[in-house]
């Protein structure tokens, strides 16, 4: 897959030079949802010949047109990179959200974006917008391609009687529910960091701790412990994580992500890393000191081997 990060107005060089089916969507998380969405784009595109075009963009339009504030998303750019190449997408265009793209008309976006990338199909989502709700919607979509191309409509995605959405599934993550997250995401949910120096109390109990640091735009799972995977250099390695206030030992140190990586012992300071979160353990509990602590880790840890073991 080809990756463009491009401004408005795209210049000449930048717009595809063959006939394509475009795939059009924030598609933050990349959930099954967007799957239906994307699938539907690059199985058309094989079909008909045609490469499978994805213009997403590089921040929520939320943030322009409400003007939210501390926005945080399920993926970043990168990581919904990965997640459309595992699809088959062709060509992934990211765009600038910015102000004067915001300012396009309907039909300026149609002409300029969908035509100008020689679509034969645009391929979207039930409540995909460019523009305001009630005019730049996929109902009004063929008005404004005049023909030009043909509009394909993918309907509302369900789990358990439920929409499926970027929005319920922050929720499920921020509420404990990591694992229905998971299944309503397809994959295992991910965070992105960097192994910073902590306390190295974990060290002294025997459980030495890679202290996380996530960009801050990134959602996050609730306080609690975790039975997790993460990636040093490239490899995936069992571990137990930690969302939490340290309040046994009641340092102000803010929240923090602590992972206890299962055979580990290598200095990884200052390193990427990725934190894969598979299953809920427990909340987080305030112990009289070490000792309560240190068997409970105990406990975690024999239920996190478990749980490898039966999810092989």
């Amino acid at each position: 897959m080809k990756i463009l990060n491009v401004k408005h107005p795209l210049q000449s060089d930048q717009f595809p030079n063959e006939d394509t089916v475009l795939i059009m969507g924030y598609f933050d998380g990349v959930h099954e949802g967007h799957q239906k969405v994307i699938n539907k784009g690059v199985n058309l595109a094989k079909e008909k010949g045609l490469k499978s075009v994805l213009l997403t963009f590089d921040r929520s339009p939320r943030e322009v047109y409400q003007h939210e504030k501390n926005y945080q998303y399920l993926s970043t750019v990168s990581r919904k990179a990965e997640l459309v190449a595992k699809l088959g997408v062709d060509y992934l265009y990211v765009m600038e959200f910015s102000k004067l793209f915001s300012k396009l008309l309907p039909q300026e976006f149609v002409d300029q974006y969908m035509v100008q990338m020689r679509a034969k199909y645009v391929v979207a989502g039930f409540d995909y917008t460019y523009g305001k709700r009630d005019i730049a919607n996929m109902e009004n979509l063929p008005k404004y391609a005049k023909g030009r191309f043909e509009v394909v409509t993918i309907p509302e995605q369900m789990y358990d009687g439920k929409k499926i959405g970027s929005s319920s599934i922050k929720e499920l993550i921020a509420n404990n529910q990591v694992d229905l997250a998971n299944k309503v995401l397809g994959y295992s949910y991910q965070n992105q960091g960097v192994v910073i120096h902590g306390l190295q109390r974990g060290r002294t109990l025997g459980y030495p701790t890679a202290n996380i640091l996530t960009t801050p735009d990134q959602v996050k799972p609730s306080i609690g412990v975790y039975v997790t995977r993460v990636e040093v250099n490239g490899k995936w390695y069992p571990a137990m994580t930690s969302v939490g206030y340290n309040v046994t030992f009641k340092e102000d140190t803010g929240v923090t992500i602590e992972a206890n990586i299962f055979d580990f012992d290598e200095d990884i300071y200052d390193q990427p890393v990725r934190v894969e979160w598979l299953h809920y353990l427990r909340g987080e509990v305030k112990f009289d000191g070490a000792d309560g602590l240190v068997q409970q880790l105990h406990l975690d840890k024999d239920n996190s081997l478990k749980y490898f073991r039966e999810h092989k």
